[in-house]
């Protein structure tokens, strides 16, 4: 059965994926033989393919970011599982379920992060492979595993993809829901530092002139 281009009328043998003609994309256009199904047909034996190749690169890529890059330690481990259920424990149950089951946590850049300059941090994120590389500096630096958890709170945010204004104000506005407050971590270093970063990312949040630092979020 030959197959006329829709194109420009030419005639087509039925094997033929471009019009002789015109060049006319033909393959959508073909006729399966009336014993032969869609699921047995060349194109979607193709289709197959270039699905599994995709999937097994996609595989690959995320191996090679696992496995180039440590565990973390026992003393660490426990540290971030007590910040997580801090989180759980306030009520952030969508991003203690993305901590809990879907990220690999390491304690040093995996060959991605450590191909890209950037400045001492507390943490990073591999956005959409859900890995978190947690330095030295997310382990010695907070006070308590509250300040742990608010910068666990805030790599989850990326982990989801979202930017950095979005990730901050998530954690600034809800700090109280967290029970990081300026009464209890006023004088921190990781207080004083992300209300510089958050009022950096989100300034309309630091309009309201009569409130110290002119936080909008302080009632």
């Amino acid at each position: 059965m030959n197959v006329n281009c829709p194109n420009c009328e030419l005639v087509n043998r039925q094997s033929a994926n471009h019009c002789a003609g015109c060049g006319f994309f033909l393959v959508e256009n073909v006729i399966l033989p009336e014993n032969e199904s869609f699921f047995h047909s060349r194109l979607f034996k193709r289709f197959t393919v270039l699905i599994a190749v995709c999937v097994f690169a996609l595989f690959g890529f995320y191996f090679s970011l696992i496995v180039s890059a440590s565990k973390l330690n026992y003393v660490e481990k426990q540290s971030v599982e007590r910040s997580i259920a801090l989180l759980k424990n306030r009520g952030f149950s969508g991003e203690v379920f993305l901590l809990e089951y879907l990220t690999a946590f390491r304690s040093n850049d995996n060959w991605l992060n450590a191909s890209i300059e950037k400045e001492s941090a507390y943490a990073a994120t591999n956005f959409p492979f859900e890995i978190m590389t947690l330095y030295p500096d997310f382990f010695e630096i907070p006070i308590d595993d509250t300040e742990r958890a608010a910068i666990l709170l805030h790599e989850a945010k990326h982990l989801e993809g979202a930017e950095e204004k979005e990730a901050y104000e998530y954690v600034w506005t809800r700090r109280k829901q967290l029970g990081w407050t300026k009464e209890l971590y006023a004088n921190s270093v990781i207080w004083q530092n992300v209300r510089k970063q958050t009022r950096e990312f989100a300034p309309d949040l630091f309009v309201c002139e009569s409130n110290d630092y002119a936080d909008c979020t302080e009632l």
